[in-house]
């Protein structure tokens, strides 16, 4: 450092000729010594967070990267936490340019997060979430930041926008897909204008696009696992064409193993990280698919049951249609009572209820006079006939015609 001070010192002097006033030479040695310390290096850790300003700027440019491990941080200053790292090769969208730093789109890997109690999710589509409050912060995420200390506030959404949920939520955050507008920075110094001045739009970087959906004019991030991706993409088509499969017939049993698969992968590229979440969202279809069956088959039980129960309710109503026409129900049995009646006289009997008492007495008449009654003696039957009451046993009488076993 002093070093430098002097050879600041000897080319004030050089250019005053040898003699500086005392106030230049002061002032000069100051303003050299700031931009000493204030050069630094662009990738030494941030200090205390502080708010993030929106970004007003002309138009994108693509630019390369020119070195490697180089920060994407929140801010623009060393004083901001890092959101991950670029590589010589990489190429960025630079929104704008202040103070010898770069606004740039968030690359492929980059999230935020936004707090879970202002996000309702959509139960079609478990990847999307609607905002539920007004001016709700986005904020820079981080994987060496916990959610609730990452304080670089991006944009505001309000009531009824919607975010890209990723595969993941932590101390009651959501973590997203960067919305527009949700801009990150790069030191100047490790970026360099693109060959191509194309303009280009942001990329989505936290969930995978359609295969056949329409891209950037000029890719962000270098092509890489190309192999990988079509793998993920013939998959996520599989998963799609299963859904619309009734739920019986659904079956994702080799296509979560093709997942698992590209989730275990070493690349630890875009089609890894798509792979883990589809598998998740797969997991969650099947259990889906599970409890549809559970129930289908608690609905057919109780069908069969209900059918059961009508079956035999309408068994006893028929029986009691049957059973109204009787006059008495019970048990035949012979009677002592008028054993002394005159000769040729009809016969009397007693009927019994299910504890053994007489009910009533009865005689045959008419149509039942000639039938042989000591069949029936001890059976249940059911008689047809006259009820009048009998002074002398205080009973009823009955006269019946016809006479039914029911046992």
């Amino acid at each position: 450092m002093r070093d430098r001070m002097d050879s600041v010192g000897r080319a004030v002097r050089i250019a005053f000729g040898g003699r500086v006033p005392f106030a230049v030479f002061f002032v000069v040695v100051v303003a050299c010594s700031g931009a000493v310390w204030a050069q630094g290096d662009a990738n030494q850790p941030a200090a205390e967070p502080v708010t993030l300003a929106a970004p007003r700027a002309p138009g994108p440019f693509v630019a390369d990267v020119t070195a490697n491990d180089v920060y994407i941080r929140s801010g623009n200053g060393t004083n901001f936490y890092h959101c991950g790292k670029l590589y010589k090769g990489d190429r960025v969208q630079v929104i704008k340019a202040q103070q010898g730093w770069s606004c740039i789109a968030p690359p492929p890997g980059c999230f935020s997060w936004i707090a879970m109690q202002y996000v309702s999710i959509n139960l079609d589509n478990p990847t999307m979430g609607m905002v539920t409050g007004d001016n709700v912060g986005v904020y820079a995420g981080s994987d060496y930041v916990e959610p609730m200390y990452s304080t670089s506030k991006q944009v505001s959404l309000n009531r009824g926008q919607s975010v890209r949920l990723l595969s993941e939520e932590k101390d009651e955050y959501y973590k997203i897909a960067p919305p527009e507008g949700a801009y990150l920075w790069v030191s100047s110094q490790f970026l360099q204008p693109a060959q191509s001045s194309v303009r280009t739009t942001p990329l989505d970087a936290g969930a995978p696009a359609e295969p056949n959906s329409p891209g950037p004019e000029v890719k962000v991030e270098a092509a890489e696992e190309p192999d990988l991706l079509d793998q993920y993409y013939a998959l996520s088509k599989l998963v799609k064409e299963e859904r619309q499969k009734p739920v019986g017939e659904q079956d994702y049993t080799a296509i979560k193993e093709g997942l698992a698969k590209l989730a275990e992968n070493e690349a630890k590229g875009r089609a890894t990280r798509y792979a883990g979440f589809t598998l998740k969202q797969v997991e969650r279809f099947e259990l889906a698919c599970t409890v549809a069956k559970e129930i289908a088959l608690q609905k057919k039980e109780l069908q069969t049951a209900t059918s059961k129960i009508d079956e035999a309710r309408a068994a006893r109503l028929a029986q009691i249609d049957t059973l109204g026409k009787f006059a008495v129900i019970g048990k035949l049995e012979r009677s002592s009572l008028f054993a002394s009646l005159p000769a040729g006289s009809a016969k009397r009997y007693r009927v019994l209820d299910e504890s053994g008492k007489t009910v009533c007495y009865v005689s045959p008449t008419g149509a039942a006079a000639g039938k042989d009654m000591d069949k029936l003696i001890g059976h249940k039957v059911g008689l047809v006939g006259t009820i009048t009451p009998h002074e002398a046993t205080a009973r009823a009488f009955i006269e019946f015609t016809e006479i039914v076993q029911l046992d």
